[in-house]
């Protein structure tokens, strides 16, 4: 996530992509480099939390993320903090689908496949408290597939992640990214 992409860092550049958007309050989930993640983000407008199972997988920080939500809410964003590519129109077009359609779990969609990031209504918030660390938020989109509502993209964004440093430089180096982090 501190890895240059776009002329910032890659979690600056999701927290940009977030805060251009109809999203109202952003939370980031820290972990592992919490210190030096924060120094990278302070200047931007959102909160943090501390999740310090963080060593136990991602459902632990999403579970850190609910639990550190302030207030009551209508439905929560999930956000990977290495998928750089969902820009703002992405985001306003899941938050649009959840106010006109009434379901409570909105997924994006490129060419068949689900992406991030995912919209959970504040109705799961329970259930995915009581989620075991073996089972991952598509689980709830599996015991609720009726409230389940997925949107189709043209971007492929959505899937893309950097997971390891071979995916990072691949992509900074076969990319229009390239020009400005060639590695």
């Amino acid at each position: 996530m501190l890895l240059p992409f776009d002329g910032l860092t890659m979690v600056e550049k999701v927290l940009l992509n977030v805060t251009g958007s109809n999203v109202s309050n952003t939370l980031v989930v820290l972990g592992s480099y919490r210190e030096e993640i924060l120094g990278a983000i302070r200047h931007l407008p959102a909160n943090h939390c501390y999740n310090e199972k963080y060593r136990n997988g991602m459902l632990s920080s999403v579970k850190c993320g609910f639990e550190n939500l302030p207030g009551r809410w209508d439905a929560a964003l999930i956000f990977p903090g290495d998928q750089p590519f969902i820009g703002p129109e992405i985001i306003n077009k899941i938050i649009e689908a959840y106010d006109e359609s009434g379901k409570g779990i909105i997924i994006p969609v490129y060419r068949k496949k689900r992406g991030h990031p995912l919209l959970l209504d504040f109705k799961y918030r329970e259930i995915i408290s009581k989620l075991q660390d073996n089972e991952g938020l598509r689980s709830i989109a599996n015991k609720f597939p009726e409230d389940v509502l997925e949107i189709s993209t043209r971007s492929q964004g959505i899937l893309k992640d950097f997971d390891t440093k071979q995916d990072y430089l691949n992509e900074i180096n076969n990319s229009q990214y390239g020009t400005k982090n060639k590695v």
